[in-house]
């Protein structure tokens, strides 16, 4: 389409052309182009990736199969500081801390549960040593079982609760506030008692291994009630003995006032003795509402089928990666190829420059053996 300006010497109109478009079709033959690549090297790009994955599920094959066991709990939550408990369980699912509720969150037990006091307790237990077939009977340590090696006896120990960390899984749903742990093994029946002896010692953490406020306070009020009761028992018995010394104290002023101091004495001691019974009594009971209760849902059973390994997704990562490897490799081919023919100078350059990498790779590898020849 031609564009006409006029021209202020001769007065005469100019025609000058305007420039030629870009192709509409640039896209599309950009697409052809890779899809001619494509099927050029249709065997590498499809072959290769599937020979990959069925070297990888026959790979599969002779890897141990591993059973996974599955137990649940629900930590108890209290709410702190006169909150509602709806209000106190919303703030702990947003990960906020409310005084003592942190020590009571799901996942503070997450945490817990992975700790080098759990793991070597459980690595240190005894279970039935599965590698004995049938022969229950038989024990042996976890450490023993994993057989995770080490130096001495302290890194034996630090890379068997290393490993069994790698074999534990713990999750925590925030909105029921429920714990899972998943325990993985080559053994089922292993799995399962790994599972629930992590629970059981959950559990021993909370009623051992806990100091609460509560808990000393029951003691100190114990032994104020011992104190209290040998109190009374003493000033019942001088009570007795002036009984028993004065039998007609009631015609004595004297008497009659040394009864009296001695009766309230009675008196005071049994209230203070009542008194401390009550609070005995209520720390008692605040003792075990202090220690946080775990509530198991589902134990861990044996588990009969294999959780892995997982032959499909095997299969799938290496023809995905395998198939990146292909196509690249396809559109690496032709662009050399491409290069080779219109004689590019970078092409040159770029096979000198992989023959020179290649003799110096190959005098390093042979200079040793030349080197021992020579002596």
């Amino acid at each position: 389409d031609p564009r006409e300006h006029h021209c202020h010497h001769c007065g005469s109109e100019k025609v000058t052309a305007r420039p030629i478009a870009a192709p509409e079709f640039e896209d599309e033959r950009s697409v052809l182009e890779i899809l001619n690549v494509l099927l050029k090297r249709w065997r590498v790009v499809l072959g290769f990736p599937l020979a990959i994955a069925l070297v990888v599920v026959g790979i599969s094959f002779f890897v141990p199969p591993t059973f996974t066991a599955t137990t649940s709990f629900v930590p108890e939550m209290r709410s702190e500081g006169g909150l509602p408990g709806g209000l106190g369980a919303l703030a702990g699912q947003l990960g906020i801390s409310l005084g003592g509720e942190a020590s009571q969150s799901p996942r503070f037990y997450a945490e817990v549960s992975k700790s080098r006091g759990i793991l070597d307790r459980l690595v240190l237990s005894r279970y039935a040593d599965p590698r004995r077939g049938h022969q229950i009977a038989d024990s042996a340590t976890l450490l023993t079982i994993l057989q995770s090696g080490g130096r001495n006896g302290v890194d034996s120990l630090e890379r068997g609760a290393r490993k069994l960390a790698g074999l534990i899984a713990v999750g925590v749903d925030a909105q029921t506030n429920i714990v899972t742990i998943k325990v993985q093994s080559r053994y089922p029946a292993l799995a399962a008692a790994l599972a629930n002896r992590l629970v059981a010692y959950l559990n021993d953490f909370n009623t051992l291994s806990r100091q609460s406020q509560a808990r000393e306070r029951r003691k100190f009020t114990e032994q104020r009630v011992a104190a209290g009761e040998q109190e009374l028992r003493d000033a019942e018995e001088a009570l007795k003995r002036f009984y028993q010394a004065n039998r007609s104290w009631q015609q004595s002023p004297q008497l009659v006032f040394e009864e009296g101091q001695l009766r309230r004495q009675v008196d005071l001691r049994q209230e203070l003795y009542r008194t401390l019974q009550r609070e005995y009594e209520t720390a008692r009971i605040q003792e075990v509402n202090d220690t946080p209760v775990i509530t198991v849902i589902d134990q861990a059973v044996v588990p009969q089928r294999k959780s892995g390994p997982t032959r499909r997704l095997w299969a799938l990562a290496a023809f995905v990666l395998s198939g990146v490897f292909a196509v690249s490799w396809a559109f690496s081919s032709e662009a050399l190829g491409r290069a080779r023919r219109a004689e590019d100078g970078r092409y040159r350059d770029l096979v000198t420059t992989a023959r020179d990498v290649w003799n110096a790779v190959w005098r390093f590898g042979t200079k040793p053996k030349n080197a021992q020849r020579d002596s």
